[in-house]
């Protein structure tokens, strides 16, 4: 779909992180090794306003459900009428992917259980910190 994609780490103000953002990194460039054209950059400002500053002109999102879908659709509503030039695509995802959420791996993380059916091949979770 894009000759080249970043994957833009945002700092979420409302939300405890489980992962430091130097970890989250790390994870992203496992999953994405091997991939050409990825770069990952983390921000802590509006995606819009990455995306202006990057020459970006569409955001892509992924939802598990209707109720993912909805919240996404709700941020890319506001993000057109910020930035209308900046177009959010929202991609369902593979239904064998769908019951997978943050919530429940980092349970397992927690309890020391057995994440790999739920990551991509190659990926380890760090050990909180």
């Amino acid at each position: 779909m894009f000759d080249e994609v970043v994957v833009a780490v945002g700092v979420n103000q409302d939300k405890r992180g489980y992962f430091s953002m130097d970890q989250r990194m790390d994870v992203i460039r496992q999953a994405t090794a091997g991939m050409e054209g990825v770069s990952i950059i983390k921000y802590g400002n509006l995606t819009i306003d990455v995306c202006r500053e990057m020459g970006i002109s569409h955001i892509v999102r992924g939802v598990r459900n209707m109720l993912d879908f909805e919240n996404e659709r709700a941020i890319a509503d506001m993000n057109r009428r910020l930035a209308p030039g900046i177009e959010t695509i929202i991609i369902p995802t593979a239904q064998e992917f769908a019951h997978i959420s943050s919530s429940a791996v980092r349970d397992l993380v927690r309890h020391h259980g057995d994440t790999s059916l739920f990551l991509p091949d190659g990926v380890v979770l760090p050990e909180p910190e």
